[in-house]
């Protein structure tokens, strides 16, 4: 346990906490007086800590979103590998996965909005004891689509799961230049160490990057009415004419403005 502090600057304490909460595993005990910790333990603390500190979760939503449980507030992307890997650390798997029955319990459509979603590469259905399952982080995505539905994205507007199609082709292309770039600027010239946490950083920040220019590019076709395949060239190339008929109220849509 000394060592274990030492590696993770955190109080022997906090640690016990942690096992009580089932967030970390039980350390070996060869003797009834001897407690083992592993480089599992020191990973798993450090997971926690990342959870508390940047999406800001308790440890009873820890707790509950390592076994599939939606989080009462939107959490980041990053956190869904820490919650992964302090899982794997806790039962000695690679993986994670969380039943599809778990996830109809708060969200109905969840085992047809999986089908869906596996049916286009978004996420994969895998069996386990408990019959069709999916990874954490492919129960979030299942999650927050349901949470679309309960915002008023339905099949009776033609809302579906499939319109997501060309996230996956997407975001295959982005993590692509992403991981090549970043190898070809890294390998060789910093250490596998030191290019991890580069990673573990920088990722985050990417991502709301990222985000944050989807979010711009978004309001700005809502506000100008550009919605048709004018929107949707890639740069260099002449949109096709759209099919689209105009707007009936002939006006664009303004949504920082008040009604």
């Amino acid at each position: 346990m000394r060592e274990l502090e030492l590696r993770t600057g955190v109080h022997r304490e906090t640690i016990r906490v942690y096992i009580r909460h089932e967030l970390i595993p039980p350390p070996a005990r060869p003797r009834k007086t001897v407690a083992d910790y592993g480089e599992e333990h020191v990973k798993a603390i450090a997971a926690v800590r990342r959870l508390q500190r940047d999406s800001r979760l308790t440890l009873p939503q820890i707790r509950g979103m390592m076994k599939g449980d939606p989080a009462d507030q939107r959490v980041s992307a990053n956190a869904f590998s820490h919650l992964e890997q302090l899982v794997a650390a806790r039962v000695g798997l690679d993986e994670h996965l969380v039943p599809l029955n778990s996830l109809a319990q708060h969200h109905k459509h969840a085992r047809g909005d999986a089908r869906s979603l596996a049916s286009f590469g978004a996420i994969e259905i895998l069996q386990d004891e408990a019959g069709d399952a999916v990874s954490i982080t492919d129960a979030e995505l299942i999650s927050i689509w349901g949470e679309m539905r309960k915002e008023g994205f339905l099949e009776d507007l033609d809302f579906r799961p499939k319109m997501l199609d060309f996230y996956v082709e997407a975001a295959r292309f982005v993590a692509g230049w992403e991981s090549r770039t970043f190898l070809d600027r890294t390998e060789g010239r910093i250490d596998e160490e030191a290019a991890a946490a580069m990673i573990e950083r920088a990722l985050p920040l990417m991502l709301n990057f990222f985000g944050l220019l989807r979010r711009k590019e978004f309001l700005n076709n809502i506000r100008t009415g550009r919605t048709d395949e004018t929107a949707l060239a890639p740069p260099g190339t002449a949109p096709a004419t759209s099919s689209r008929p105009p707007s009936r109220s002939g006006r664009h849509i303004d949504p920082q403005s008040p009604r």
